[in-house]
């Protein structure tokens, strides 16, 4: 049997934010670009959330729903700091970690809880011990897979600790709602409850047949989740290739404004993903779609490795330039930037992994 623990730091920007200045202690705090440069935002605290702020929502929506909430610009350096530190807390538990992010890991703690020491005693002091060394806090979900163990983590934040006991899994899920499930997003979440489906317990009662014809060849692993069975184990490293965004069009255009401010917005996308990852990278490449459905990429190699929007999209800009013609009329537009740079082993597991896109 494994034991897994899911940590997740409270509010990290924020908190951090929070913990550097004395001032923002107990006000609302969102952390991200301006509003008028449609900023978004990359972390809101827990006092902004209260007002309905929440991450990746733009910048002037989340003002007009919290005028007085204090904005803070991302200081990464300094998230990417606390982040190694807490890293090392965690390998020092086990060196089986799994970074999803700066603020959050997977811990298989199998070995420790063999040797005689209980899942809850581990994270117990795991959390301990990020609250004395940083100052912050961190939530954990303990579980014996990581499917359970993240969406335990997440119950009783902030500053939690939930356990789920071996056997319990398919009893712990059941009344959750559907989207807590891994893998299920909003539009999933909207079609299952048409049909009725809006908690996991539901979900898991479903037929193999049912699960086949809304998933597809993933049917028996989303059942297989929603029934508190997760084999997945965790991994301590995985290869970065590249992070992008892109979006279709809801019509095809050819119009150079158009298409130049799309790839100016999609830069910033990709800028924050990297900015979030603490990663940089050489290659700055555009993904475009035509309206025959004739599908390429142009890519531009930088100087220097670079996570900066203004850069990224000055290059993709210019790719994109290259590529317009009278007549021409494009259906997708995607960025992305790869080339990171290697580091050493120790940086090789640090929290960097990056979201695909399959180009």
């Amino acid at each position: 049997m494994r034991h897994i623990l899911h940590a997740d730091m409270d509010a990290f920007y924020a908190s951090v934010e929070q913990l550097d200045n004395p001032k923002l202690r107990g006000k609302p705090v969102v952390v991200g670009g301006s509003p008028e440069g449609r900023g978004v935002v990359a972390a809101a605290s827990y006092e902004a959330r209260k007002f309905g702020v929440r991450s990746a929502m733009p910048m002037h929506t989340a003002l007009q729903k919290c005028p007085q909430a204090v904005r803070v610009t991302p200081r990464f350096d300094r998230y990417l700091e606390i982040s190694r530190h807490v890293m090392q807390m965690f390998r020092d538990i086990t060196p089986i970690v799994e970074p999803l992010s700066l603020d959050e890991a997977y811990l298989d703690v199998t070995d420790a809880v063999a040797a005689g020491t209980p899942p809850e005693s581990i994270a117990t002091s795991l959390r301990a011990r990020v609250r004395t060394d940083t100052g912050l806090t961190i939530s954990v979900g303990v579980a014996t897979s990581k499917s359970v163990a993240k969406i335990a983590s997440d119950l009783n934040k902030p500053d939690g600790l939930t356990v789920v006991r071996p056997g319990s899994e398919r009893q712990f899920l059941a009344p959750l709602d559907v989207g807590k499930l891994w893998g299920i997003g909003p539009k999933t979440e909207e079609r299952l409850a048409a049909e009725g489906v809006r908690t996991i317990g539901e979900l898991a009662a479903k037929p193999d047949a049912w699960f086949a014809k809304r998933f597809g060849s993933n049917g028996a692993f989303f059942k297989s989740l929603a029934q508190g069975r997760d084999d997945r184990a965790v991994v301590t490293h995985r290869e970065r290739k590249q992070v992008s965004a892109e979006t279709t069009l809801s019509r095809d255009t050819g119009d150079p404004e158009a298409l130049v401010e799309l790839v100016d917005r999609l830069s910033q996308r990709v800028a924050r993903q990297l900015g979030n990852k603490g990663a940089a990278g050489r290659t700055v490449k555009i993904k475009l779609r035509l309206s025959d459905f004739t599908t390429f990429t142009r890519q531009e190699t930088l100087a220097e490795p670079s996570a900066e929007a203004g850069i990224i999209a000055a290059a993709a800009e210019g790719l994109l330039r290259a590529e317009l013609r009278p007549g021409r009329k494009f259906r997708l537009v995607g960025v992305g930037v790869s080339g990171f740079d290697h580091e050493d082993e120790e940086d090789a597991q640090e929290p960097v992994q990056l979201r695909f896109a399959g180009w």
